[in-house]
């Protein structure tokens, strides 16, 4: 009966890490050769002598003094001074105090007393719903809740007959309820400035904005009988069909 080979013993098995171990040393040989660095021979005896000499001293000149004379037969000049004569007559000027006497009473009359009132300035923009006296629409009337309810109406109906619902649908908007929104100022004179509106589309937001913008003069709105600007914001909703 032949006996069999154990498979761990076969050198078949290891013939990737035999490789390997070749190609590790091979690639060591070769760097290694790589770095190893000859130097030229040379005869010892042809080197030269070196001669170690002190180093280079400057003479520096010696410069002698040289006395220098005053020129001679230089003519001095003296300085003449003037007396005046102190006949002048200095004027003192007397200055008088302005410190009042505390034993002194002052007197203020009623008549000498001038009341000035300053007017309060008002620089930011009062929202419409702060606002004391509202702005007021052509053609609306009451009191000031009446004045706020008929300003509403009437810019709803203001936008509601100029606003191209169409548009939308050119736009190719999805079909459904679409929002936006308009900001604006009701300034000092009472015309409409700085609208600024936000939608789905560019061009809706410039179709709001110049519908806004075309409203009618109004009656300024007014805080503390001073009349300021007054900002009023709006949401518009509206449904895109098919």
């Amino acid at each position: 009966m032949r006996t069999k080979k154990n498979p761990k013993h076969r050198l078949e098995n290891y013939s990737k890490i035999f490789m390997q171990i070749g190609l590790v040393f091979s690639l060591f040989v070769v760097y290694s050769l790589m770095e190893h660095k000859t130097y030229e021979s040379f005869d010892k005896q042809l080197l030269g002598v070196a001669n170690m000499v002190d180093e280079m001293k400057e003479d520096i000149p010696i410069v002698e003094i040289q006395k220098v004379e005053p020129p001679k037969n230089v003519p001095q000049t003296v300085e003449v001074v003037k007396v005046v004569e102190d006949d002048l007559k200095v004027e003192e000027t007397i200055i008088e105090s302005t410190e009042t006497d505390e034993t002194e009473a002052v007197i203020v009359e009623e008549r000498d007393i001038v009341t000035v009132e300053e007017e309060e300035e008002i620089v930011e923009d009062i929202p419409f719903v702060l606002i004391q006296d509202v702005p007021v629409f052509p053609g609306c009337k009451g009191n000031n809740e009446q004045l706020k309810k008929c300003f509403t109406k009437k810019v709803t109906e203001h936008f509601s007959k100029r606003f191209d619902v169409g548009l939308a649908s050119e736009l190719g908007l999805s079909v459904g309820k679409k929002r936006l929104y308009v900001v604006f100022t009701i300034c000092k004179k009472g015309t409409v400035k700085n609208v600024r509106s936000r939608g789905p589309h560019p061009r809706l937001e410039k179709e709001v904005a110049e519908i806004i913008a075309s409203l009618p003069n109004m009656t300024p709105g007014k805080q503390r009988g001073v009349p300021v600007g007054v900002s009023y914001s709006i949401p518009i909703t509206f449904d895109v069909v098919q």
